[in-house]
C-alpha cells in the first residue's frame, strides 16, 4: 500500500501547484488534522481540523499574503502509512517584498487512501524575518 500512499501525496502537491484546491481536498480525509511548525506564522490555528479550517487558516492566507508561493517537493520518503516529503518553500511576501526560500519537511500520515494528518517543519526564523514578524 505504501507506493499508493506516495502517489497520493505526489498528486496532492501536483494539485496544489496548479491551484486546484478541490483536487487537494479530495486527497484529504474530511477530518484531516493539519499542524504548522511551531512558531511558523500560521501556527496560530494549530491544529487545523477539517477542510474548512485548513482552507481558511492556511490556504487562503498563503494566497492572499504571498506572491508565487510554492511548496516544491524534491524527495519523497516512503515509510508505509507515513510519507515524508523533503523540499523547499519559495515565494515573496506581499507585505514586505522579501523573498522566502527555505527548507521544508512535511510528514503525512495516510489512512484509507486519504491524507489524514500533516506536520510541517521549516525555518521559522526565516519566515518571521521575511514577513516582518522578527
Amino acid at each position: 500500500m505504501s507506493q499508493e500512499n506516495v502517489d497520493l501525496i505526489r498528486g496532492l502537491y501536483a494539485a496544489f501547484g496548479q491551484g486546484d484546491v478541490p483536487g487537494v481536498l479530495a486527497r484529504m480525509a474530511p477530518d484531516m488534522v493539519w499542524n504548522e511548525a511551531e512558531n511558523f506564522p500560521y501556527a496560530d490555528g494549530n491544529p487545523y481540523e477539517g477542510h474548512d479550517a485548513i482552507v481558511g487558516g492556511v490556504f487562503a492566507r498563503l494566497g492572499s499574503e504571498w506572491d508565487g508561493f510554492a511548496a516544491v517537493p524534491e524527495e519523497y520518503l516512503d515509510a508505509g502509512d507515513t510519507v515524508v516529503v523533503l523540499g523547499r518553500y519559495r515565494g515573496t511576501c506581499k507585505a514586505t517584498g522579501k523573498p522566502f526560500d527555505a527548507q521544508m519537511v512535511h510528514v503525512w500520515r495516510v489512512a484509507d487512501g486519504k491524507a489524514k494528518r500533516f506536520q510541517q517543519y521549516t525555518d521559522t526564523l526565516q519566515a518571521a524575518r521575511v514577513t516582518g514578524a522578527a
